[in-house]
């Protein structure tokens, strides 16, 4: 595309944060307008004249003044938004989780493909300096074989945070933790060793009087050899979230960081001494990098523009569907789950409980 990409945001909610970073992309995106039924929210988020605000999303479909919608909506929402956006012409960004089933993921990977409009799935944290790191130490043959990783995904989520009636329910939500909270991580954990081989995993729900669940220990072999494990829990004092990775040559290990882990300083320690001076100068090496939200749409317009490579994809998305499946089917027929998962295979079409 030439020129600015015109965007309408829908959802006034986490579409704060997406504003925020498109503001940060003047040359790149003009964000047109907010949609939000709750007009005084979308109002309180804009703070710009030039931004004009809506509560019907079809006069945004078919505007022609807009290039791309932002679905920023409840997830029991993103699949029929982003179908009709598509089939409107448009560009979409959905935040996540993509959809809520491995049907209506495939469902839409068949309308993009006959529409003129791309669908990229929302997974900021792949941007920042530090994953950026870890990809020039990767390109410089400085880590090797991945042996082991384990994936810290410790929030707080109190009555409060479910007192918005849709969330905590397999109905409006759609899923707990698993699909709500680790996905970033998850991802972050695909995008690093690769896909997932097969998977066991526990989930249960402790800590708030809600459907789903906010607790899980998720073991994974990754296609590679490399085994991955995952702690889950919307109980924890603060909110933290910490990865570590072993390689053959060195481990990279996170700060603390919830929601932003790739922003803050890894560690990355040569096994052996000898090699740390070479992956000091790797590391000091990598220029800087936008983060978060705004390394994400900087990636999403470079794409747009026929400059690829770095964007969130639709298979993408579609894995990160294919993972909660997986983990849902695991914990619930404690069953241990090979994957890529097909049509037809268990809880393809849905993963919601028949009795909630």
């Amino acid at each position: 595309m030439s020129g600015a990409i015109r965007v309408a945001i829908l959802g006034a909610g986490i579409g704060r944060e997406h504003l925020a970073a498109y503001r940060q992309l003047p040359e790149r995106f003009e964000v047109k307008a907010v949609c939000d039924l709750d007009r005084d929210r979308a109002a309180s988020i804009i703070q710009d004249n030039a931004i004009r605000i809506e509560t019907d999303a079809a006069r945004m479909l078919s505007d022609p003044e807009i290039d791309l919608i932002d679905v920023c909506l409840p997830p029991h929402l993103h699949f029929e938004m982003a179908v009709r956006a598509l089939q409107a012409g448009k560009h979409v960004v959905c935040e996540k989780p993509l959809v809520c089933s491995l049907k209506e993921a495939d469902a839409l990977i068949e309308v993009a493909a006959g529409s003129k409009g791309s669908l990229i799935p929302v997974f900021q944290y792949r941007y920042g300096p530090a994953i950026t790191q870890l990809h020039a130490l990767m390109e410089a043959g400085l880590t090797g074989r991945p042996y082991a990783a384990s994936l810290e995904t410790h929030w707080n989520r109190n009555a409060e945070y479910y007192a918005v009636p849709w969330r905590g329910t397999w109905a409006g939500e759609q899923g707990g933790a698993v699909l709500g909270h680790a996905i970033h991580n998850h991802d972050l954990l695909m995008h690093i060793l690769g896909p997932v081989a097969r998977l066991s995993a526990m989930t249960t729900t402790r800590v708030n009087g809600i459907e789903v669940e906010d607790c899980a220990a998720i073991s994974f072999q990754m296609e590679n050899g490399a085994v991955a494990s995952s702690s889950i829990t919307l109980g924890a004092a603060s909110d933290t979230t910490r990865l570590r990775i072993c390689f053959e040559g060195l481990t990279a290990e996170s700060g603390p960081e919830p929601y932003a882990p790739a922003t803050g300083p890894w560690r990355f320690e040569a096994r052996e001494p000898a090699d740390q001076t070479r992956v000091d100068e790797v590391v000091a090496s990598v220029p800087a990098v936008k983060t978060g939200f705004t390394g994400f749409f900087e990636a999403l317009a470079d794409s747009l523009a026929g400059q690829g490579g770095r964007e969130v994809t639709l298979a993408d998305g579609r894995r990160s569907i294919e993972l909660v499946t997986a983990i849902y089917h695991a914990s619930r027929f404690d069953k241990v789950v090979k994957l890529p998962l097909a049509a037809g295979t268990t809880l393809y079409e849905s993963w919601i409980p028949t009795e909630t």
